[in-house]
């Protein structure tokens, strides 16, 4: 495999204006990053630290889990002795632990260093209890361990000192004796227990690929689909592991889960701060919720719309109207009610969206309902092959540009049909529009 850093990319974020758009979005958010111990031996790590800097100026939380597969690897091979597991998956042996706690300290050192140089606060903490995992399949773990109890208070109480707890995949058991635990199964259980809103492994391979293809954005069960094929096979041992924790963290409540090399230069910053992003990103399927109208449906979007329409803010749609359309709607729906819908046109082909009729219940505003439904519309668009999504409205000018990322445009800015119904019917629409790349 080649272990050389890809060609460096271009760093948008490293416009301020690129940044400072999501610092209200993430601000006082935890995120759980879990570097694999051949990202702390690579020479990019460097540069994941710095990045981590730049998210603590921006008031984010982090919480950094270490793994030592690699070191504990190249430690036994120094000494010439066999180790039963190098990642704390299978049974841990004596002497296995033993090299697994040299391991260990040398990467703790390494990373308390790296922090401390770009004046980062962080402390190496014992606030997760684990135990033996016991009995396996009939085979005996030995002295690898699950988590048992994490305690949260003081992981938050770190937090909220502005310092970084540095978490090792080396914890104690109640009677103060050490188990090695794999450090992407602590990561996942930390971040659902903190209700992190990211969870970040960082690697030193290329992103989850199928036929030489990265995989972006995956929603967790289509995830789970492709582990459950034959064309798993195609993941790296590693990346499995990753991608099999990545989706108990966001059953758990995690809303989403990056797999990222971290031998791209800025890689975090990429991620995180530009809308398509350099790695593979799994989301949780609040998407599920969404589904296609069905003919059923029309008098709930009718009713639920008429508020709306009544102050303006929507165009005026009859139930028979919107029965006719009502393949071209979407709708929200917790516990069998409809609580918000959406309406797509399609120009050009597909290569243009138009979003209209965005509405959700006056309870559900604010909640994210809205923009999970635009977000929803515009990865399914960008899967198909779609170049813009564009909306039109009269009254939510904020919800676009702050809340979906939308730019104000035009009527040059829509296809010629609809710029010129737009010219005609009356309402001044003002024009927003989001390119896919």
């Amino acid at each position: 495999m080649n272990t050389d850093p890809p060609s460096d990319p271009p760093i948008k974020p490293t416009d301020l204006r690129g940044i400072l758009k999501y610092v209200p979005m993430f601000r006082e958010h935890v995120f759980v990053i879990a570097v694999d111990g051949s990202t702390v031996a690579h020479e990019m790590f460097r540069n994941v630290l710095l990045d981590i800097a730049v998210l603590r100026s921006l008031n984010i939380k982090i919480v950094l889990v270490y793994g030592i597969g690699q070191q504990l690897r190249e430690l036994a091979e120094s000494r010439s002795v066999a180790i039963s597991d190098p990642h704390g998956e299978g049974a841990t042996d004596q002497r296995t632990l033993e090299l697994a706690n040299e391991a260990s300290a040398a990467v703790n050192l390494q990373i308390v260093q790296g922090l401390t140089r770009n004046n980062l606060r962080c402390a190496t903490t014992n606030a997760i209890r684990s135990k033996e995992i016991g009995i396996l399949k009939g085979q005996d773990q030995l002295l690898s361990g699950n988590v048992d109890r994490l305690d949260i208070k003081l992981i938050h109480q770190l937090l909220d000192s502005d310092t970084i707890p540095v978490v090792a995949p080396i914890a104690f058991n109640r009677e103060g004796n050490p188990l090695r635990i794999n450090s992407d199964l602590l990561a996942a259980e930390l971040a659902s227990s903190l209700e992190a809103s990211k969870l970040i492994f960082l690697t030193t391979q290329d992103g989850l690929q199928i036929d030489d293809r990265l995989l972006t954005n995956l929603p967790v069960a289509e995830l789970e689909t492709l582990l459950n094929e034959t064309v798993a096979d195609a993941f790296p041992e590693r990346l499995r592991s990753k991608s099999t924790y990545a989706i108990k963290a966001i059953r758990a409540g995690t809303p989403r889960a990056h797999i990222l090399d971290s031998r791209i230069f800025g890689v975090l910053l990429n991620e995180i701060f530009d809308k398509v992003g350099i790695g593979t990103m799994v989301y949780s399927n609040d998407y599920e919720s969404i589904r296609p109208a069905i003919p059923a449906d029309a008098y709930s979007i009718f009713n639920i719309t008429r508020n709306a329409v009544q102050s303006e803010a929507l165009l005026e749609r009859t139930q028979a109207s919107i029965e006719s359309e009502i393949a071209n709607f979407l709708v929200y729906e917790i516990d069998g009610s409809i609580i918000g819908c959406v309406h797509l046109r399609n120009f050009d082909q597909g290569k243009t969206i138009e979003l209209g009729n965005v509405y959700v219940q006056p309870f559900y505003q604010k909640k994210g309902v809205g923009r999970r439904m635009v977000e929803y519309v515009c990865q399914q668009a960008q899967r198909q092959g779609t170049q813009r999504v564009v909306a039109l409205t009269t009254q939510a000018t904020k919800f676009f540009t702050a809340v979906c990322d939308f730019q104000e445009g035009g009527y040059a800015d829509l296809p010629e049909p609809r710029a010129t119904e737009a010219r005609t019917n009356g309402r001044n629409s003002r024009v927003f529009y989001r390119d896919l790349k």
